[in-house]
């Protein structure tokens, strides 16, 4: 593989070694890399990501502590995405107890009008092929038994919504905000997720992007993304609890 995909190299330069870190390691776990994914050599990921090679270098020894990548010497060596079986469910709890109410809210605001346009553009544009992939990743997604699987899928279908918007900025800014909101949202923690009507909903958007209805499409992806702030603002309001209890 000679470049990352589109989705993950980001519109400039993004500094530190951890930011890049980062951004593969979200990567990793929405399925945008996949596992055994060969990475590009040191000096391309140094271009893509507008930074030095020293750079990567430092973030790909991180990442490799992390069990996240593997490198391999010789003729076909390199560095190999390692995918663990689940997502850092402690991490992802301490990211959500650090955020605000209103670091909440304010994310899923933005997150309901990039879905929301992006489903009213699919919509009006999106290819026959475009629209099978997305009824294919609402049937992944009931049919996942794993956390992991489960955050992929859903990931995979935001975002192929996104980019049968054919907006390169919207699908960017969805592989973004899947990247913050996706591990979260299936947080294994409070009141569990109703994964049949999550599907239902889902396959609702597709099916209205089938019917090129563009109003429908963005109404309903407006109300599901909307939809889960209230379940994640309670896991919310317990995780935060817990720790002034502590």
């Amino acid at each position: 593989m000679s470049s990352l995909s589109p989705l993950v190299a980001p519109e400039a330069p993004v500094g530190r070694a951890d930011e890049i870190v980062q951004r593969i390691t979200e990567a990793i776990h929405l399925g945008l890399l996949d596992d055994g994914e060969r990475l590009p050599v040191e000096v391309d990921l140094a271009a893509q990501f507008g930074v030095a090679p020293m750079t990567v270098r430092e973030a790909l020894a991180t990442l490799r502590e992390q069990e996240l990548v593997e490198t391999r010497r010789g003729r076909s060596g390199g560095s190999f995405v390692r995918r663990p079986a689940g997502p850092p469910v402690d991490q992802l709890a301490a990211r959500l107890s650090a955020m605000s109410a209103s670091d909440l809210r304010d994310l899923f605001d933005e997150h309901t009008a990039i879905a929301g346009q992006a489903a009213r553009l699919a919509a009006e544009r999106a290819a026959p092929y475009v629209v099978r992939r997305l009824f294919a990743f609402t049937d992944q997604l009931d049919s996942a038994t794993t956390l992991g699987d489960r955050i992929r899928a859903d990931s995979r279908f935001h975002i192929e919504v996104a980019v049968a918007s054919q907006s390169a900025r919207l699908a960017r800014r969805e592989a973004n905000l899947q990247a913050e909101v996706a591990g979260l949202i299936w947080l294994p923690i409070g009141p569990p997720i109703d994964v049949g009507a999550y599907v239902e909903e889902l396959h609702a958007i597709a099916a209205a992007v089938a019917a090129e209805n563009p109003l429908e499409a963005r109404r309903l992806a407006e109300d599901h993304v909307m939809g889960q702030l209230p379940r994640l603002t309670s896991v919310h309001l317990d995780l935060t609890t817990q720790e002034s209890a502590g």
